[in-house]
């Protein structure tokens, strides 16, 4: 008893100084998880405000917690004299190996993050991504689910849908219907922008403002080509895209106004007899 007695004496230093670096790394080791923890709830409150779906939220704050977690007993270890740069340089090393294994998915999951965060589009829009054009079914976290418009289910990989332009067809309320009608150089040109004009204005379906444009364009080889150009909701778009060249096309033939196609004329020479 006498001999521990007068070993501690002799180390009380070195042993005082031990016990405050491990109350030291306790603090912070306990600190560290509580703002790890609020980091993470603040991080998914914030990420289910943006109406991102649970699942989504729930793994992202998942990965940031374990890393706010890593980091903090890293600094715990450090502080009651662990060295912790081989720890620091065997997790550089796994992460490195599997990221060049898995960097394809990676890549995906990189993708869908930004997807997620930036909402360049929504379930339920028709765009055209990734050499894609059709409607968003489902955005997950490595692909996005998209329907054709012939009812097929395409499945693109998230990183091609940010790798190249992203066209939104249903993010505005409003789109422009833009129609070239080309006619014959003998045809009434006045006459067939009147026609063109009651054709739009008959169309409950054409919004009054912006107002209708309609223009001749071109003095091409063989028509007078007018632009037609009026403004309609989203979802109307493709019906007066068609309902509209249908009608241009019975009031032209009702008109007699011509609507000219590429033709050949073809000449036979006969050499004279002698």
């Amino acid at each position: 008893m006498e001999k521990l007695t007068e070993l501690f004496q002799q180390n009380h230093e070195f042993l005082l100084g031990l016990l405050l670096q491990l109350i030291a790394a306790i603090v912070i080791f306990y600190v560290g998880r509580i703002m790890a923890r609020g980091i993470s709830s603040l991080l998914e409150k914030g990420l289910l405000s943006r109406n991102i779906d649970k699942a989504v939220v729930s793994f992202l704050s998942s990965i940031v917690y374990a890393i706010l977690m890593i980091a903090t007993a890293l600094m715990a270890l450090s502080q009651v004299g662990v060295q912790t740069t081989s720890f620091i340089a065997i997790l550089g090393a796994a992460g490195l190996a599997v990221g060049l294994a898995l960097q394809g998915s990676l890549a995906n999951f990189a993708s869908g993050v930004l997807i997620i965060l930036f909402r360049p589009f929504k379930s339920g829009d028709f765009i055209d991504a990734g050499g894609i054009t059709g409607t968003v079914d489902k955005i997950e976290i490595f692909q996005t689910t998209m329907k054709t418009p012939d009812n097929k289910r395409v499945i693109v990989p998230n990183a091609k849908i940010t790798g190249g332009h992203i066209t939104n067809f249903s993010s505005e309320s409003t789109r422009r219907v833009d129609l070239v009608i080309g006619i014959s150089y003998d045809s009434d040109l006045l006459k067939a922008k009147n026609i063109l004009q009651d054709i739009i204005n008959s169309d409950e379906r054409v919004l009054p403002e912006p107002a209708p444009n309609i223009r001749v364009s071109e003095l091409a080889d063989s028509s007078v080509n007018i632009i037609v150009r009026p403004w309609v909701k989203t979802e109307d778009y493709w019906g007066v895209y068609w309902d509209t060249l249908e009608r241009v096309k019975l009031a032209f033939d009702a008109q007699g106004i011509g609507i000219p196609f590429p033709q050949m004329d073809v000449h036979i020479k006969k050499e004279a007899q002698e």
